[in-house]
């Protein structure tokens, strides 16, 4: 029988995954089952998430894997195994099936906790998975059909991390092409840090800060969400703001398959591995993009729940599953170059590079580089085995 790593996921890092261990098996000519077990074979483009359309960014990925090799197994893990080196799914139609593994690749993503806030999982909106940011679309897409008032044309999104950044300043576009270029709209930003962006380099939350005041986005500092219900927010200062629309970014978690893997985690749950993306403590289980808490080089720099890191973090760990088993070196992770690429609506956007967000370019200029970015190279490679395998190579440019 020949030797079966399974890969939980089919998101960015689970994709990667996926084709890096076909690829070094291919390079050695050796025969390994290589299987993803995912809701569906698609890359849903999650960065993105935050414009509309929202329906339409996902790619399929049926067809790369099948000339790669990748077998596809539709359904959801409920459970893994580690004795015995199997999981426990569920397929499309309900049924369970145990599903034994040589190499386990945990790639099975993060979500946003909307349970940290009393009323938040009832009454706020997230865009955090394709469904959930489909509702919130349509949603704002209806606002033109309830009468006018400040809580129709008000919308507050709690969380100013990028995702809440990238929300807030598209929507005065968005919303003046469904209410009208003459409605009152509000779009307020609720950050519990001391100034936007607060966490970030002083450049990048001066540009952040000049392309707010230039599309007429709020910011409340220094307070956090008390509470949301049918009629807007209340804050822990105890002021209200008025309503229809009340957008979650904050309270990202790793997938809560990770608290079945008995291994240390950090606060997001996400696992602790070593430098070849090998659980501690657990030779078989591999853990690669959002749930893999992974040091990114010698300064103390650890991944962040990105696309950005999840691509490389993929590559790696389906490298080093595969070494593991044709008894090949492993490649250990490291990602020493960090960008960010914000897109600021209508404002342009802002490019920085290194951990200390070094901006290089603003508006149109950085718009473009954007646009790029998730439009193009974040994608799937086409449906030709050579060219994905070239990409898939821990160790190719990602350019």
């Amino acid at each position: 029988m020949h030797k079966q790593i399974l890969i939980v996921g089919a998101g960015f890092a689970g994709m990667w995954a996926a084709l890096s261990a076909a690829r070094l098996a291919d390079k050695h000519q050796q025969t390994i089952d290589i299987t993803v077990i995912a809701p569906q074979p698609e890359l849903r483009v999650r960065p993105r998430f935050y414009e509309s359309a929202v329906q339409t960014l996902v790619a399929p990925l049926q067809p790369l894997f099948d000339v790669t090799g990748v077998n596809f197994l539709q359904g959801h893990v409920e459970q893994i195994l580690p004795d015995s080196k199997e999981v426990s799914w569920k397929d499309a139609n309900g049924d369970i099936h145990l599903r034994r593994y040589d190499r386990l690749v945990l790639a099975s993503g993060s979500h946003v906790n909307r349970d940290i806030v009393a009323g938040a999982a009832e009454h706020a909106f997230d865009l955090d998975q394709l469904e959930s940011a489909a509702v919130l679309e349509q949603h704002i897409n209806d606002l033109a059909l309830q009468p006018e008032s400040e809580a129709r044309n008000t919308v507050v999104v709690c969380g100013g991390g990028f995702t809440g950044i990238e929300m807030a300043l598209e929507l005065p576009g968005r919303l003046r092409e469904i209410l009208g270029a003459d409605a009152k709209t509000r779009i307020v930003v609720v950050e519990r840090g001391a100034q936007p962006g607060g966490r970030w380099s002083q450049e990048l939350r001066d540009v952040i800060i000049e392309a707010s005041a230039e599309l007429g986005v709020e910011w409340r500092v220094n307070t956090e969400v008390e509470c949301v219900d049918a009629s807007g927010v209340t804050l822990k200062d105890g002021q209200t703001i008025a309503s229809q629309t009340v957008i979650w970014t904050v309270g990202v978690q790793a997938n809560g398959l990770t608290a079945q893997i008995d291994a240390p985690r950090d606060r997001q749950g996400r696992l602790h591995v070593d430098a070849n993306l090998q659980v501690i403590g657990h030779d078989n289980i591999y853990a690669t993009g959002d749930v893999a808490y992974a040091a990114t080089d010698d300064k103390g720099n650890h991944a962040l729940m990105t696309c950005q890191h999840a691509i490389l973090l993929g590559k790696f760990a389906g490298n080093n599953a595969a070494a593991s088993l044709l008894n090949v070196a492993p490649l250990p992770y490291r990602q020493e170059n960090y960008v960010t690429c914000l897109d600021l609506g209508a404002w342009g956007a802002v490019y920085t590079e290194g951990w200390d967000q070094q901006v290089k370019l603003t508006r149109a200029e950085a718009k473009k580089l954007k646009v790029s970015i998730v439009s193009e190279l974040i994608y799937p490679p086409k449906a030709d085995k050579a060219v994905a395998f070239e990409i898939a190579d821990p160790l190719a440019p990602f350019v």
